[in-house]
C-alpha cells in the first residue's frame, strides 16, 4: 500500500503541473490574442488610413443654437481633406477596370483639393500625378502637390466651354499620354529595360516609360458619388446611431452632398438635406427653382472666372453627373463675408481652423438649425484645414481689397447673436 505522504506528494505534482499547463496555455491565449488585436490595428499603407474620421460636436455653433451641430472632421485625412475618399475610390476602380495600370499617369484638374489627394495616394499604387490648376488658386496648394511630386501646370481661369479651361486641358493630357504609349509601342527601335525607347520624345510632359494616361475626371465620375455613398454617409449614420435630423454642405463636384444625401435619405426618409452655395454659384437657384441661374451670369456682369467668390472648390454654373444624383429639400445663399465670419468665430471659440468651404457649411448649418428651431441634430463637413488658405482666405491685405475684413464679435454676420 503506497504511504500517505506519497501520494499527498504526487496529488501535489500533479495541481502543480496542472497549474503550470493552465498559466501556460493562458499566456499563450493572451500572446496570440494580442497578436491578433495588434494584427488588426495595423493598417496596409496610406490607404488604410483614409476615412472613418471623427465626428465631433462643434461647441460654439450648438450652444447658440440649441441644436446639436456636428461637424465630420475631414480634414483629418492623410491628404487633409475629404477628397482623399474620392482619389482612393478614382483610381481603385480605375485599376480595376483596366483603365489604369501601374505605372500610369493620373490625369485632373482641380481648384486643389482633389488634386492633393491624388497626388498623396497615386504613389501608393504606384502611379504618378499630373495636375492641371488655374493661377489663381492659392498658391500654397500648388506648392503641396510639387512636395508630393506632381506635376503642376497653372492656367489662366477660363469658361468650362472653353478648350483651355483647366478640367479641358487635363482631359487632353491624359490623350497625350495614351498617345505617346501608342507610339512607343509602335517604335521598333531598340528599347532600355523592354518598354523605352533609347531616346526621349521631345516636346512631352511625360517620360517615356509611362504606361499612359487616365483623366480622373473627378466632376463627371461617378467613383465620386460612390465614395460618399459607400463611405461617409455610412459612417455618419453609424456615429449618430441614426438619430439625426439633417444634413447641409456645399457642392463643387457635387459628389459629396449627393453621396450623403442619397445614403442618408434611403436610411431615413425624414432626413432633411439641404445645399449650402457661394455667391455666384448657380446650384441655389437649380435646387429652389429649378433654373440654373445666378445674376452674375447676367450679360456684361461676367467676370474671369465662372463664378465670382473667394471660397475655393465649391460652387459651380453647370449640372454634373456626381450632383445630379443628390437629394435635396433646400438650400440656403452664404455670402463670402458670412465665410470669413464663420472661420474666424470658429477659431477663436472652438480652436477650429478650417478652410473657406468648411467655414461656409458651418454657415448653411446655423442657417438650417435656425430654420428648424432647438432640439434638432444637424451634420455638415469640414472639408480641410485653414493651412492651404492662407495665402488668400486668412490674408488679411488680400480680404481687404474686397471688403472683407472680418470684424463680428458673434454669430451676428448670420443673423444669431451669441454674444461675444
Amino acid at each position: 500500500m503506497v504511504p500517505a505522504a506519497k501520494t499527498a506528494a504526487a496529488a501535489m505534482a500533479a495541481v502543480s503541473a496542472i497549474v503550470m499547463l493552465s498559466h501556460l496555455i493562458m499566456i499563450s491565449f493572451r500572446y496570440r490574442s494580442s497578436r491578433n488585436i495588434a494584427n488588426k490595428k495595423l493598417g496596409r499603407g496610406i490607404v488604410a488610413a483614409i476615412g472613418n474620421t471623427p465626428l465631433i460636436r462643434i461647441n460654439s455653433l450648438s450652444d447658440a443654437t440649441g441644436c446639436e451641430i456636428l461637424g465630420k472632421a475631414e480634414f483629418l485625412n492623410p491628404g487633409g481633406s475629404v477628397k482623399d475618399r474620392v482619389a482612393v475610390k478614382i483610381i481603385e476602380e480605375a485599376i480595376k477596370s483596366g483603365a489604369l495600370c501601374p505605372g500610369g499617369i493620373v490625369t485632373e484638374g482641380s481648384a486643389g483639393s482633389t488634386a492633393i489627394s491624388l497626388a498623396t495616394v497615386a504613389p501608393a499604387y504606384g502611379c504618378r500625378c499630373h495636375v492641371v490648376i488655374p493661377d489663381d488658386a492659392a498658391i500654397e496648394k500648388s506648392q503641396i502637390l510639387e512636395a508630393l511630386g506632381a506635376t503642376v501646370e497653372r492656367v489662366r481661369p477660363v469658361a468650362i466651354t472653353h478648350k483651355d479651361h483647366f478640367v479641358n486641358i487635363a482631359r487632353q493630357r491624359a490623350v497625350e499620354a495614351n498617345e505617346l504609349v501608342s507610339k512607343n509601342n509602335n517604335d521598333s527601335r531598340p528599347k532600355a529595360n523592354g518598354c523605352c525607347p533609347i531616346i526621349e520624345p521631345q516636346g512631352s510632359d511625360f517620360p517615356a516609360c509611362s504606361k499612359g494616361g487616365f483623366f480622373a475626371d473627378q466632376f463627371e465620375n461617378l467613383a465620386n458619388f460612390r465614395a460618399h455613398y459607400e463611405g461617409t454617409g455610412p459612417e455618419i449614420w453609424e456615429q449618430v446611431g441614426g438619430k439625426l435630423d439633417a444634413f447641409v454642405a456645399a457642392a463643387g463636384t457635387g459628389g459629396t452632398v449627393a453621396g450623403v444625401s442619397r445614403f442618408l435619405k434611403e436610411k431615413k426618409s425624414s432626413v432633411k438635406c439641404f445645399l449650402v452655395d457661394p455667391p455666384g454659384s448657380g446650384l441655389f437657384n437649380k435646387v429652389t427653382r429649378g433654373v440654373m441661374y445666378t445674376k452674375e451670369e447676367a450679360e456684361g456682369r461676367r467676370l474671369k472666372n465662372p463664378f465670382d467668390t473667394i471660397t475655393e472648390g465649391v460652387g459651380i454654373n453647370r449640372l454634373t453627373e456626381n450632383f445630379k444624383l443628390a437629394a435635396l429639400d433646400g438650400a440656403f445663399r452664404c455670402s463670402d463675408m458670412e465665410a470669413v465670419e464663420m472661420s474666424r468665430f470658429l477659431l477663436k471659440k472652438d480652436g477650429l481652423f478650417v478652410g473657406s468651404s468648411s467655414a461656409l457649411n458651418c454657415v448653411g448649418a446655423v442657417k438650417l438649425a435656425q430654420q428648424m428651431g432647438p432640439g434638432h441634430t444637424i451634420v455638415t463637413i469640414l472639408c480641410d484645414s485653414g493651412m492651404r488658405h492662407l495665402s488668400k482666405f486668412y490674408n488679411p491685405q488680400y480680404l481687404s481689397q474686397y471688403g472683407l475684413s472680418p470684424s463680428a464679435s458673434g454669430l451676428e454676420f448670420p443673423g444669431l447673436d451669441a454674444g461675444s
